[in-house]
């Protein structure tokens, strides 16, 4: 009977995530692509100004609009940029990468939104600093309180405690692969790690979180240009590759172009999470003095997850002599890529970063239920027992397999994108609104200021 209802749900959650969830959010992003006047190419200086300008954030709970962009980053950058992008060139071929760029600059437009009414609508936390999101907007900038409950209800579950049940699987798996070490022992090691990280709130996981994201993203990404360094005569060969198995005519004929989109539509979307209504959750914890500027913060974000990060795993496998159809696939064909071009010790660097990647991702996904579990009460009694449940759910994660339960997450979670998207477009004229506010004082060389 469990299998049978597993295999639905499985097999519902594959026609729901291929088709309608793809479709809804590649129409809704552009939508807001046309009516904002492509933003994300218009405004991208104003973006890397952005993140390298640090706006003063006074107060020992503040979180500075860089810091949130971390922990977003944090919460984009995953083992999907390792083991999801090894699994699109398996299944769609090099073309998908392609596919995976222009599918990320179509939806950082839908980031800016997020990231622009998480702003807009946040609350000022009793103890300092802000709190806010998709239940925030959808309450008050919607007025549908019941939305907003059950938005948060589902986050709170399905972010906070299942999904990271899922990455400490995936870490514990990485390390008895690259180190032999046992998925119990380092299952404990996880939760008692992540245990001490909970307790100490929000503000202590924007800090751990602002150390970790930096050293893995620089460390894959110096390790990566690497290989790439090593193999420049062979780049141009690779672009075609990518580029004739995205818009090639024989990939179209023979079905490889349709492969090569819907792997890169897939790979994208879940890599960079735009219009997930999770980057939102600590979009609006930043102090700034302009919505519009989190907004953009939150755009570039979408670039560095899959412009950078992922094309990084995607130049090292294709640099590499590693075939795309020899039955290897996810993290075990980037560790043998690796080690062909830098030598063994590479598989051991993997799973450390895979380690990085999904304890960062872990990190903030608790950011994130806990922060809609503040929507829904704001018992100190309640958040313990979240916490001390959410580091269970990480041992739990590296002994046990939840088949049925990631099958009920993976659905949870696309009624909380159509959900949020639902309220971004319904919203969009607030948006456009207060890109027109932010454009006006910019133009006079003013820096914008919208919260007094």
């Amino acid at each position: 009977m469990m299998q049978t209802i597993e295999t639905f749900i499985g097999s519902f959650n594959e026609y729901l995530y291929s088709y309608f969830l793809i479709g809804s959010l590649v129409g809704s992003s552009l939508y807001f692509t046309l009516r904002s006047r492509c933003l994300q190419l218009r405004m991208l200086g104003e973006m890397g100004r952005l993140l390298i300008h640090r706006e003063a954030t006074p107060g020992c709970h503040t979180i500075s609009p860089i810091q949130a962009f971390l922990v977003s980053l944090a919460g984009r950058v995953g083992t999907g940029n390792i083991a999801g992008v090894a699994l699109a060139l398996t299944m769609g071929g090099p073309g998908a990468v392609v596919w995976m760029w222009l599918i990320a600059l179509l939806v950082s437009a839908t980031a800016f939104c997020e990231g622009t009414l998480a702003q807009l609508y946040k609350r000022r936390r009793i103890a300092g600093g802000f709190v806010g999101g998709p239940a925030y907007y959808i309450r008050s900038g919607l007025g549908n309180r019941r939305l907003a409950v059950a938005f948060a209800v589902m986050s709170a579950v399905s972010l906070g405690l299942v999904c990271n049940s899922v990455h400490s699987n995936t870490v514990c798996l990485a390390f008895e692969e690259g180190f032999g070490i046992q998925p119990s022992v380092m299952g404990i090691l996880l939760s008692v790690a992540a245990l001490a990280i909970f307790i100490g709130g929000l503000h202590r996981i924007v800090v751990v979180s602002s150390y970790i994201v930096p050293v893995m993203a620089l460390g894959y990404v110096a390790l990566s240009l690497y290989v790439v360094a090593t193999h420049l005569s062979l780049l141009p060969d690779v672009f075609r590759q990518m580029f004739a198995g995205a818009f090639g005519f024989d990939q179209a004929l023979g079905g490889g172009f349709a492969a090569a989109f819907v792997q890169g539509a897939k790979r994208g979307l879940y890599s960079n999470e735009a219009g997930w209504g999770t980057a939102p959750n600590v979009a609006a914890a930043a102090t700034t003095s302009h919505p519009v500027k989190q907004g953009l913060i939150q755009a570039a974000g979408v670039f560095v997850d899959t412009l950078i990060i992922c094309s990084c795993t995607a130049f090292i496998i294709m640099l590499s002599n590693e075939s795309l159809t020899a039955g290897v696939n996810g993290i075990q064909l980037t560790q043998r890529a690796l080690a062909a071009e830098v030598g063994q010790w590479s598989v051991g660097f993997v799973a450390i970063a895979v380690l990085l990647f999904a304890f960062s991702t872990l990190l903030s996904n608790y950011y994130y239920g806990e922060n809609n579990l503040r929507f829904l009460t704001d018992s100190l009694c309640a958040r313990n027992v979240y916490r001390l449940v959410a580091a269970v759910m990480v041992l739990a994660g590296s002994l046990l397999s939840f088949g049925l339960i990631w099958s009920l997450a993976d659905m949870v979670m696309a009624l909380m994108t159509l959900m949020n998207l639902y309220a971004l477009v319904r919203l969009t004229p607030r948006t456009l609104a207060l890109l027109r506010h932010y454009q006006r004082q910019r133009q006079q060389s003013a820096d914008p200021q919208f919260f007094e």
